[in-house]
């Protein structure tokens, strides 16, 4: 169980690392209005080519790999029912999914929105637009956070279920000890005669 944990606490966290160095990256590379050009027609704007595109995209990719292999493995602590729910183990499990749910959400539009936005080639309009700063670092911090309460999560969950599991039989059985009784002899014992006789007139 260990090692389950421990192998899917480095994968999660591996693509949430990576989801964020990604758009952070977008982040760094996205086109920005010095970089727009404007057309003779006072209504043409033509936007430079820009890795931030498919760096946002990549990082939405991981994000939701990430955020769906967390979630399968784990189970959904809603759809179950627990004797003792109120263990902080549990409790912290349930709010820990709620909030990376919240995050991933929020991260995962900013990252498809940030990088539909930087993919312009030529835009007639009175106005270029382009993505505002922040967007995409915002997009990765939140993937950070979305990937740390994920793991909050599942490790809080494997404890609980851990803590809660039976027992086996033999650490349930009580072990019956029966006390030892010597066997006794069956041969007959011979007493002298004159030992009788003391014994019968002292």
């Amino acid at each position: 169980m260990e090692r389950k944990v421990a192998l899917v606490c480095g994968a999660v966290g591996f693509l949430g690392l990576l989801a964020a160095a990604l758009a952070f990256g977008a982040e760094a590379t996205r086109v920005k209005i010095s970089d727009v050009e404007t057309t003779s027609s006072p209504d043409g704007c033509i936007y430079p080519e820009s890795p931030a595109s498919p760096l946002g995209l990549t990082a939405a990719l991981a994000l939701l790999v990430a955020q769906l292999i967390i979630n399968i493995v784990a189970g959904c602590v809603c759809c179950k029912r627990h004797q003792n729910s109120s263990n902080s183990n549990w409790t912290l499990a349930l709010i820990s999914l709620i909030v990376s749910w919240i995050t991933f959400t929020i991260a995962f539009l900013l990252l498809l929105t940030g990088a539909a936005l930087n993919d312009q080639r030529t835009q007639q309009n009175l106005y270029c637009y382009v993505v505002k700063p922040g967007v995409f670092a915002a997009g990765a911090l939140l993937s950070l956070a979305t990937v740390s309460l994920a793991i909050i999560y599942y490790v809080s969950l494997s404890t609980f279920n851990t803590a809660n599991t039976p027992q086996s039989n033999q650490n349930q059985s009580i072990a019956m000890v029966q006390p030892e009784i010597p066997p006794q002899s069956t041969e007959p014992v011979f007493v002298h005669e004159d030992t009788y006789k003391r014994r019968q007139f002292p």
